[in-house]
């Protein structure tokens, strides 16, 4: 049986006016399809929380990865947005920026967590969104990540720089010329300038720092220590107190991070005639500048450009469905461990930018 077919330039205006119809609800229809944030489907984006903007080290790190972005789009000619949150030192204001990331359809989030302990709630949030992790710089707990599908840690272990901070001290109270030892007694004297209270780094570069003197067979004393939680405004009232209360019989420094240090710095600038080694952490451009005027003795580099390149390398991986092993050196399935560096006055022109 033959069937009978019309021309579309046959159809009657009523026919014509229904195809109008049918072509603008499909066009409404596929326009819908476009990401909620406008973007055309096969736009990457990626989702950053930062527990604070204020961190210089964080904020640099933050600077290397959307550069690196930028880049990544020109060599791949794809389009990556990347959207950066600022949680201001509060959890509750993070998820709920969280939230946002996974309610928009962001493809990777990259969190700078403000509390370690509260990473399970959030992991659980992405692994039903379908929505892949990386931790940063700030380690949740193991048991949150070690049994888990899609999430993972880059950063560096800070015991080690914890050690590396007091070798630096220990070669500086063995050089004869520099007399550490100002009041002649063998005992080295030092207040410490700790992060947050409970964070795993505060703890570990505090307990290694002087553990490395004492393994050494360096005698020492804790005159005083505090938390400055990572600020420097923080760190130089409390160093003024010290000032105040112990005077030049201060022999070091110690502070887990390089904005304490220089909070540090700020204080004993202000107390004509008193001084102390002193020495920081994460190698920030403020920090070796410092080194280069001879105000800070040395601070233990925190590879940021290295964590922002494997955090871009592993969410490219992640969101194109590749085995992220073939692009990044995993330990344990989960895992991208970067190495610290001792940068002071012998060795400072290695890091500097020219």
């Amino acid at each position: 049986m033959s069937r009978s077919t019309k021309s579309c330039c046959s159809r009657s205006p009523a026919d014509r006016a229904g195809a109008l119809l049918l072509a603008l609800a499909l066009g409404w229809t596929l326009a819908g399809c476009v990401s909620p944030a406008g973007q055309e489907p096969d736009t990457l984006r990626l989702g950053v929380a930062l527990y604070s903007q204020d961190d210089t080290f964080i904020a640099s790190v933050t600077q290397d990865l959307e550069r690196m972005v930028q880049e990544a789009e020109v060599a791949q000619g794809r389009k990556i947005n990347i959207s950066v949150v600022d949680g201001a030192n509060n959890q509750t204001t993070q998820m709920e920026q969280v939230d946002r990331f996974l309610d928009r359809g962001y493809d990777v989030l990259l969190v700078n967590i403000v509390d370690r302990t509260a990473a399970a709630v959030l992991i659980d949030k992405a692994e039903a969104a379908g929505v892949p992790v990386i931790f940063f710089n700030r380690q949740p707990v193991a048991e949150d990540i070690d049994y888990r599908e899609r999430v993972y840690y880059v950063g560096a272990r800070a015991e080690e720089s914890g050690a590396l901070q007091g070798e630096l001290v220990l070669g500086a109270w063995r050089d004869e010329v520099l007399g550490l030892d100002r009041n002649g007694d063998g005992v080295l004297q030092y207040v410490m300038l700790e992060g947050e209270p409970g964070h795993q780094d505060s703890l570990l570069r505090t307990e290694w720092s002087v553990k490395t003197l004492t393994d050494a067979g360096v005698a020492v004393e804790k005159l005083d220590g505090d938390a400055a939680n990572w600020n420097r405004g923080q760190a130089a009232a409390k160093m003024a107190q010290w000032l105040d209360e112990f005077g030049d019989g201060i022999e070091v420094v110690f502070s887990n991070n390089d904005d304490m240090a220089l909070g540090a710095i700020d204080a004993i600038r202000a107390r004509e005639g008193l001084g102390a080694l002193v020495v920081g952490v994460d190698g920030t451009a403020p920090a070796l500048e410092a080194v280069a005027s001879g105000e800070l003795y040395g601070t233990i580099l925190n590879n940021g450009k290295g964590i922002a390149r494997a955090m871009l390398d592993l969410a490219l991986a992640l969101a194109d469905g590749r085995d992220p092993a073939q692009v990044v050196d995993l330990e344990n399935g989960h895992y991208v461990w970067l190495p610290y560096q001792t940068i002071d006055g012998w060795n400072l022109d290695q890091f500097l930018e020219h």
